[in-house]
């Protein structure tokens, strides 16, 4: 796949995760949808669903590292910057050879350009928050909210 590809993928790929509307309870429903497959999976992940200035669900499987806590906020930070998932912005920046700091001004203490960070998207309203994973490869990350998401909108 070209570097071409992927950022159509990637951005094609939010069209398919737009929710017809997003609460407190959605938050935990999915949260925990996503809680009981990672642990069904035995995954040391840290799931992530937040507001701009408002955290809705957060779980840290058993033997994560505390360091994931501060992954999490740097990719959300992406999404809440940028209104797309941080996988598309970093395939974007490596296509450009370029990183954050240096396209965009923006620290690597506050921002990472790796995948794992995905926005909640509503309907005729656009992006109101984001869902972040951390804990696996950057890829691995994405996927699992990308795949978890398709299964709780059916």
């Amino acid at each position: 796949m070209t570097d071409l590809q992927a950022l159509k993928t990637f951005e094609n790929e939010l069209n398919e995760i737009v929710f017809e509307c997003f609460d407190h309870l959605t938050a935990l429903e999915l949260g925990q949808l996503m809680t009981h497959e990672a642990l069904k999976n035995d995954l040391k992940i840290v799931i992530d669903i937040s507001k701009p200035n408002q955290q809705l669900y957060y779980y840290a499987c058993n033997y994560t590292s505390p360091d994931k806590g501060d992954w999490v906020r740097r990719k959300r930070n992406v999404v809440f910057q940028f209104h797309t998932s941080s996988i598309y912005i970093a395939e974007k920046l490596s296509k450009d050879n370029a990183t954050l700091e240096d396209k965009y001004g923006l620290s690597t203490k506050t921002h990472v350009a790796a995948g794992g960070a995905v926005p909640i998207l509503v309907e005729g309203v656009g992006v109101i928050g984001a869902i972040t994973v951390s804990g696996m490869k950057p890829h691995e990350d994405h996927s699992f909210i990308i795949n978890t998401i398709k299964a709780y909108l059916k």
